[in-house]
């Protein structure tokens, strides 16, 4: 049984706070569906304090942008897209399109399909998050995808800058300077300046994530990626600083991202939390970190490594970091997680910044049906078939009009009974003419 020292707030008040959430944006889509432009601009005004003349910015400003980014930024993007474009490329070549013939004159065959144009969400209400561009724009661009539209916030009313370089040099078709609802909304649907998208990818706080999962169907999603999570399992040998640290880390992402500690050592949860509040008066994120673990940080003592992993699937979070003896076991008791961090050398601001993985990952226990943003996400894998030889030909459509009126439907089993007849010669006797 596990032992827990540290409660997160009641789940009734996060659900309360959620239908808020999708009250909101409920009317936000329904406006830009009616006025477009207009209500996009008004949103930006309202929440962002931005209303430009135009909300895409010309080839012209990114340069004048991206020129002003000190140069050692500019290397460490483009270092950090090589590590992401290489990932991406090794999946794109793990997927394997083929045809093979079944029977006879029988070809099926499988193909991979970018999508025509999908949007990137970049986040940036809080911080220039320019590691959101390389995992959105990179990825779709190894899959081919031909048109990528590009979305991120102003900060406090200025130009993110080093975002804006990311994008672009992510190689981003368009980039807009509009965030939140109205971004999400605006590529979904469309605007009278803006063309619509087919698929919607990025992080975003819990509007961005209530905007995609409200449109889903009308346009694609990659995962519903809400706020932040970490899990961290650790045994008696697990540093505690170390433990605190890194939960602090994925903690000021946002007031409401959880931060979580399973540990099979009661010293080492009870040093965790005294190393956390030692930590947190001096972070300069501490507005956001402090609520964050003092509303949705817990933590969990359990009897045994089994009871470990037995727990840390149940909460399927988005990020899982391994601090014990021997990380690798997890890859194999382990099967609800976005992504893991093995060992102590590997923590999840990795992932976020600079590995190469993607860090849009599955959050609100949606690991349990899904992985994060991969360059299949941008990729329709579609089917087709041919049928040459006629003896096949006459097979297949006998078979189908047996198998089509078991079913009691007929115009399926008179289209077999077509084939068998052009093929073999057979009667069709409902066929009066």
């Amino acid at each position: 049984m596990a032992t827990i020292l540290k409660h997160a707030v009641p789940r009734a008040e996060v659900a309360a706070s959620l239908d808020q959430v999708r009250e909101t944006v409920t009317g936000v889509i329904a406006d830009i569906r009616a006025r477009g432009d207009e209500a996009v601009r008004a949103y930006s005004e309202k929440f962002d304090k931005w209303s430009p003349d135009s909300f895409r910015l010309s080839d012209e400003e990114v340069g004048k942008i991206v020129a002003s980014v000190p140069q050692q930024v500019i290397d460490d993007i483009r270092f950090v897209q090589d590590q992401v474009r290489t990932f991406a490329r090794h999946q794109l070549d793990s997927l394997r399109e083929f045809e093979v013939e079944t029977l006879p004159g029988v070809k099926l065959g499988q193909k991979h399909i970018p999508v025509q144009a999908a949007g990137a969400y970049i986040p940036g209400g809080r911080y220039p998050l320019t590691a959101s561009a390389h995992m959105t724009i990179v990825t779709a661009k190894v899959a081919g995808v031909p048109r990528v539209v590009a979305c991120t916030p102003p900060i406090h009313g200025e130009i993110p800058a080093a975002t804006v370089a990311a994008m672009h040099l992510a190689g981003a078709d368009e980039i807009w300077l509009l965030g939140g609802v109205q971004a999400v909304a605006a590529m979904s649907v469309g605007t009278d300046t803006m063309r619509p998208v087919n698929l919607i990818a990025g992080p975003g706080n819990a509007y961005v994530a209530e905007a995609k999962r409200q449109l889903f169907g009308e346009v694609g999603i990659d995962l519903f990626a809400g706020p932040t999570e970490i899990l961290v399992l650790a045994d008696d040998e697990a540093d505690p600083f170390v433990c605190a640290v890194d939960l602090l880390s994925q903690a000021e992402h946002g007031p409401d991202s959880p931060a979580v500690l399973i540990t099979t050592s009661r010293e080492v949860a009870e040093k965790t939390i005294a190393e956390v509040e030692r930590l947190l008066p001096g972070m300069p994120t501490r507005d956001f970190a402090g609520p964050a673990w003092r509303d949705h940080g817990q933590v969990h003592v359990v009897d045994s490594l089994d009871e470990l992993y037995a727990l840390a699937d149940e909460f399927a979070f988005e990020h899982v970091e391994v601090l014990t003896a021997e990380p690798r076991l997890a890859l194999e008791r382990m099967t609800q997680y976005g992504a893991l961090f093995l060992g102590e050398g590997t923590c999840v601001s990795f992932g976020d910044k600079v590995i190469g993985t993607n860090h849009v990952l599955p959050t609100r226990g949606a690991a349990r049906y899904t992985g994060g943003l991969w360059v299949g996400k941008y990729l329709k894998t579609v089917t087709y078939q041919e049928v040459t030889d006629t003896d096949s030909q006459a097979l297949l459509g006998r078979l189908c009009g047996r198998a089509a009126r078991v079913e009691l439907f007929e115009g399926h089993a008179r289209s077999g009974d077509v084939r068998a007849a052009r093929a073999a010669g057979d009667e069709l006797p409902w066929n009066t003419a």
